[in-house]
């Protein structure tokens, strides 16, 4: 293989490794869920707070777990962590598809 060949192919190389690491995302919102999607939890009532409310709606009604920076609601990739986080700020780190607004969840840690 000529030099030529392998400077082109350790380029293109580095390009999709970059595009890879370019759709990583950090989020930061609060962990809802999807019928109480933009945080307000009032016309469902079915806990004491925002967090009960908010699993309440994912175990009794079928809803999903959601991201809520306070502008988008992102459906969250991973259905379980969210669970802990329920009601709280928090950061997902992941990839996120913006035209379906998905985050494939990475990581969920609470916001400091």
């Amino acid at each position: 293989m000529s030099p030529m060949m392998k400077s082109f192919l350790l380029g293109l190389a580095a390009t999709a490794l970059f595009a890879v690491a370019a759709d990583q995302h950090f989020l930061t919102g609060v962990i809802t869920d999807s019928m109480c999607a933009r945080g307000d939890h009032s016309g469902m009532r079915m806990g004491a707070n925002d967090a009960e409310c908010t699993i309440a709606c994912v175990q009794i009604h079928d809803a999903s777990y959601v991201l809520f920076d306070g502008k988008e609601v992102y459906t969250l990739s991973d259905q379980k962590n969210p669970e802990k986080f329920a009601g709280q700020k928090v950061t997902v780190k992941g990839t996120l598809n913006a035209k379906t607004k998905t985050i494939q969840v990475d990581s969920i840690a609470a916001a400091k």
